[in-house]
């Protein structure tokens, strides 16, 4: 994303209309693996989320291939079913051959990170499915041997593939939320079309690609790197950075971004950035960034994890004392492991990485880059967002907002007149004037013989007269004076803080112009959404009172703080803080930085500036202030889905410990080793679908583009 360029302000009008106002304070100011899941040291074998979908996905079906001779041939499971399996010599051997294979290579990822999480003594999931299966292992090869009486291969083999089968399942739904990335990647394409001097074109590889060169993007191809038009107009899908559906018009001069789609024609493209330097190298790293970073509810999701530990060894050692008391050593083993097996913590440690892995990928496609988690979670309790005026709700380009004529003047001609003076003038304010009368007037006369007079306006000659345009010091110098009619019309405009222009055409005042800062289309629709959702809209600006009050007036501003100094920016957000308000600061500059930092929420908006993005927690591709409304939205469903996963990941242990642990056994029910490893992944696959629901949230309301 590039710095975003400050307008001059109309005082600093370089080719003369230094004087332009009667707005001189107007516009002064322009302003890993499951690291995530609580054990970080027993996951080696999760690092790639892709990769490692694929071993587990090759392990699972390999140790239930395994796995299914031993179901057969398993005394329980004949005896159960009420079959006799076929006898050949060796078929006593069936459990404990292949029940070793499927134990030490099915089970190879849960001893290996049951063991580095007992090295680096942060106990979770992986020791305690290792503690289960070792256990139950044990006990069999040791019944094999005669030494013990409670033979458990086929639910080893059983237990070792349901869990597979769950890691399966996770990684593919972290892989899948976490594709943000590869699909930024992929938008950029791998080839581009580079234009010689003499306009012949050459496919090279975009890594061959320097600042500077001129590619030729054809309709409905990717642009290959950063840049800016030079040929041509067209129609650009933004979509993928943006969150903006509708294509926007691009023509020479405009800037388009690497991996956008033209879509009607061919551009010419000169290169100003490519590689790391390019608008999505920089979202790239945002993503990592967010997914790197952590979240109150993550923390919580990882203490609990923790606990859930200690209490499943504990319930654990109860059971096994208990039924050992009891004289039962067979069925001890069996309910301990049991106990084990279905109080891992493997739902409770997706709960959240899955859920925030989800919305930090659905943020990137909508154009909202979470740099921070926390701002994310934060931004659901936020009840006063803070807008930067100039850049945020307004564009940071003056056009012409009103045009008023002397009596017996035709406004058409006023604006030729206007029009073509102003054709040759580089301000800002000269262009605005152009364009409005180039657009409004059809085509315009020439002007000749054009000069700047410093602080007080411009002149040239006409269709034979001559046409003066400035502020009141151009006025004052030539002693003209303003019917009355018109001086009505142009005081009202400073009243708002319009900057006004005169037009003289023969040393006599024939109308007069008043340009504004243009408002956002989509600026309205922001504010309004926000009220519906209880939020106060506060808008601050160094700009003078009456402008920013005109401001407010047009988009219904709570409230307005006007003429603050860029340094006391961050102050007014303390102030709100003071009255027991979460406030989130929207803004673009530099000088908006020492804020966006200390709001309880810092969004940088649009094209940013690097220092104002560094200081935000959030940032929006695009310039558009519904952003806003949607990083809110996605706040609420996201802490919803937290919610709702801790609740049930933490909450089926109540009833599923005790069960495994026997406590009806009284009653006659007790739970099988193998349903309690399904009861276990089946508490995973729900977490991991309930997570998959958040990719439905509606973040944008159906608007026109700006």
């Amino acid at each position: 994303m590039q710095p975003h360029t400050n307008q001059p302000s109309p005082e600093q009008h370089v080719n003369g209309h230094d004087d332009h106002a009667g707005h001189g304070d107007g516009h002064a100011g322009h302003d890993d693996g499951h690291a995530d899941h609580g054990d970080p040291a027993g996951h080696d074998d999760h690092a790639g989320h892709g990769d490692h979908a694929a071993t587990f996905r090759d392990r699972f079906w390999l140790t239930l291939l395994l796995g299914i001779p031993v179901v057969i041939w398993s005394h329980h499971v004949q005896e159960l079913l009420g079959y006799t399996a076929p006898t050949f010599a060796g078929s006593d051997l069936v459990g404990p051959v292949l029940g070793s294979v499927v134990f030490f290579y099915g089970g190879w990822p849960f001893l290996t990170g049951g063991w580095q999480e007992a090295r680096a003594k942060q106990p979770g999931m992986m020791l305690l499915i290792a503690m289960a299966i070792t256990v139950a292992y044990v006990a069999s090869m040791a019944t094999s041997l005669g030494w013990f009486s409670q033979e458990v291969w086929w639910e080893l083999a059983l237990l070792i593939a349901i869990m597979l089968l769950g890691h399966w399942i996770e990684m593919r739904a972290i892989g899948q939320a976490r594709g943000a990335l590869a699909a930024l990647a992929e938008l950029l394409p791998d080839e581009a079309d580079r234009v010689a001097d003499d306009g012949s074109t050459t496919t090279v590889p975009i890594g061959d690609l320097l600042a500077g060169d001129v590619v030729l993007v054809r309709p409905g191809a990717r642009v290959p790197a950063d840049g800016h038009v030079v040929q041509g107009a067209a129609d650009v899908d933004e979509s993928m950075l943006t969150g903006e559906s509708n294509p926007v018009a691009r023509t020479e001069g405009d800037r388009v971004v690497a991996g956008t789609v033209v879509m009607d024609a061919s551009l010419r493209v000169e290169v100003d950035a490519i590689g790391e330097d390019t608008a999505i190298a920089g979202i790239q790293r945002l993503v990592a960034q967010a997914e790197g970073s952590r979240s109150r509810a993550q923390a919580l999701a990882d203490r609990a994890a923790a606990l859930l530990f200690y209490v499943a060894v504990a319930a654990g050692a109860v059971t096994a004392a208990v039924w050992i008391a009891l004289g039962q050593p067979a069925f001890a083993v069996n309910r301990t492991v049991t106990v084990l097996i279905i109080a891992c913590p493997h739902a409770l440690g997706l709960a959240i990485p899955l859920v925030t892995a989800i919305s930090t990928s659905k943020a990137a496609r909508s154009g909202i880059l979470v740099k921070d988690r926390l701002a994310l979670e934060r931004m659901r309790t936020v009840d006063a967002v803070l807008f930067d005026k100039t850049g945020t709700l307004t564009r940071g380009e003056h056009v012409v907002a009103d045009v008023a004529v002397a009596d017996g003047f035709d406004r058409q001609e006023l604006l030729r007149l206007a029009g073509a003076v102003e054709a040759d003038s580089e301000h800002p304010l000269a262009r605005a004037i152009h364009a409005f009368a180039a657009d409004r007037a059809g085509p315009l006369p020439a002007a000749t013989g054009f000069r700047s007079m410093a602080g007080r306006g411009v002149e040239a000659e006409v269709d034979g007269t001559t046409v003066a345009i400035g502020g009141p010091a151009l006025l004052r110098e030539r002693g003209l004076r303003v019917a009355d009619g018109l001086a009505t019309a142009t005081e009202a405009w400073r009243a708002r803080g319009a900057a006004v222009l005169h037009v003289v055409r023969d040393g006599v005042v024939v109308g007069a112009l008043g340009l504004e800062d243009e408002v956002r289309d989509v600026s309205r629709a922001a504010v309004e959404q926000l009220h519906a959702a209880g939020v106060t809209v506060v808008m601050i600006t160094g700009d003078a009172q009456q402008v920013a009050d005109a401001v407010a007036a047009e988009l219904g501003i709570d409230e307005v703080f006007a003429e603050v100094l860029p340094e006391d920016k961050d102050a007014k957000v303390a102030e709100l803080q003071a009255r027991g308000m979460t406030v989130a600061m929207v803004g673009d500059g530099v000088n908006d930085a020492p804020a966006l930092a200390r709001a309880d929420v810092g969004i940088a908006i649009g094209a940013g500036t690097d220092v104002a993005i560094e200081s935000a927690g959030i940032v929006l591709a695009s310039d558009d202030p519904r952003g806003v409304v949607a990083i809110r939205r996605l706040s609420a469903a996201t802490y919803r889905k937290m919610v709702q996963n801790l609740w049930w990941a933490a909450g089926y242990n109540l009833v599923a410990i005790p069960l495994a642990a026997g406590v009806l056994a009284w009653a006659g029910f007790v739970l099988p080793m193998a349903i309690g490893a399904i009861l276990m992944s089946t508490s995973t696959v729900v977490v991991a679908l309930n997570a998959q629901l958040l990719r439905r949230v509606q973040l944008r309301e159906v608007a026109p583009a700006a």
